[in-house]
């Protein structure tokens, strides 16, 4: 199995979160900031084959698309234009951001790690790639 690659996508930035080649195990990759993402994941296409991309769709409480939406699908419309062999998921990513940081909290992170918000976005790509993973299964 290829890679697979997931985008928790940000404003400002954007953590990513890459499989082990057998498509079991999430690890987290780095963060990048919004303007050079398309660039990232470019790059990461070509050295690692990737096959399918998975983005968080951020939701509202009450199951309403986030005010993000709208630049998650113009990021779509263009990373489709450029990549038209790659398969494009969309997995529901409300609370990751939460979980991360309990995750993190759990883990005995301290108070200067849980603020940079980089690490958070890495740990939130993390998460939704490997539900995605589980899901494969």
């Amino acid at each position: 199995m290829k890679r697979v690659l997931a985008i928790d996508y940000g404003l400002k930035r954007c953590g990513l979160a890459l499989s082990d080649p057998l498509g079991m195990i999430a690890n987290g990759l780095d963060t990048v900031d919004a303007p050079l993402l398309m660039q990232r994941c470019e790059n990461l296409i070509q050295e690692h084959a990737i096959e399918d991309v998975v983005i968080g769709e951020p939701k509202e409480l009450s199951g309403e698309p986030s005010e993000i939406e709208n630049q998650i699908q113009a990021f779509i419309v263009r990373f489709k234009t450029r990549h038209p062999q790659v398969n494009i998921h969309r997995l529901d990513e409300r609370f990751t951001s939460k979980i991360a940081l309990d995750a993190m909290i759990a883990s005995g992170a301290k108070k200067k790690q849980r603020r940079e918000k980089g690490n958070v976005d890495k740990i939130s790509a993390t998460l939704l790639l490997q539900e995605f993973l589980n899901s494969k299964a």
